[in-house]
């Protein structure tokens, strides 16, 4: 009898995990840094002008999707939307706590040139060229990965220049299955190693 009754419970955890529903479920973006940024300020300036983000994915509806075994695909999606403001706000929230205040700007050509017209010691505007999370399912497991692709354009209105980084983030984990709170863990730490490196030394 205990082998049967072990028998249906992992015929049950096999239906649950690998044959869910589909839908679209909301993923908060949060960038919580784990770092100090004491040479922030004084790098960038008190005021830091913000571009809106350039979002250059193909699919700029969704951030990830689970596939299951069995049935339609779930999909995951920023809040708030779109990704380029949750991200703007994540990160204004963020520098005001390290002696940054940041302003929007509603254009910058990305040249050293245009610097001295902007209102603000230094412009940062970032090319969201991935953020993707993809979860499969196979026997009673999920393999979930995580890709973030910035290019980070930072100009410095005192040095007279633009500092471009190009930055590439990928994380695979095994899971029981990819729900909405590890896809929202998985992103915000891709996005907190990604800018604690960059404002801990911005250039």
């Amino acid at each position: 009898m205990k082998s049967y009754r072990w028998l249906s419970i992992i015929l049950i955890l096999f239906f649950v995990f690998g044959c869910a529903k589909g839908g679209t479920y909301l993923v908060r973006i949060q960038y919580q840094p784990v770092k100090e940024f004491p040479s922030l300020s004084g790098k960038a300036g008190p005021t830091l002008g913000l571009v809106s983000f350039k979002d250059k994915r193909p699919d700029q509806l969704y951030i990830g999707r689970h596939t299951p075994l069995e049935g339609p695909p779930s999909y995951f999606k920023s809040d708030p939307f779109p990704l380029n403001q949750a991200m703007m706000d994540s990160i204004s929230k963020t520098l005001s706590r390290f002696g940054v205040k940041t302003i929007p700007i509603s254009n910058w050509d990305e040249k050293p040139e245009s610097l001295k017209n902007i209102e603000a010691d230094s412009v940062l505007m970032i090319e969201i060229k991935r953020f993707w999370t993809e979860g499969k399912a196979a026997a009673f497991r999920t393999n979930a990965k995580t890709s973030v692709h910035f290019v980070i354009h930072l100009g410095v209105k005192k040095e007279g220049k633009v500092f471009t980084r190009n930055v590439e983030v990928e994380k695979e984990e095994t899971l029981a299955r990819l729900t909405p709170e590890r896809v929202e863990a998985m992103v915000n730490q891709a996005l907190a190693n990604i800018f604690d490196g960059f404002f801990s030394d911005p250039y």
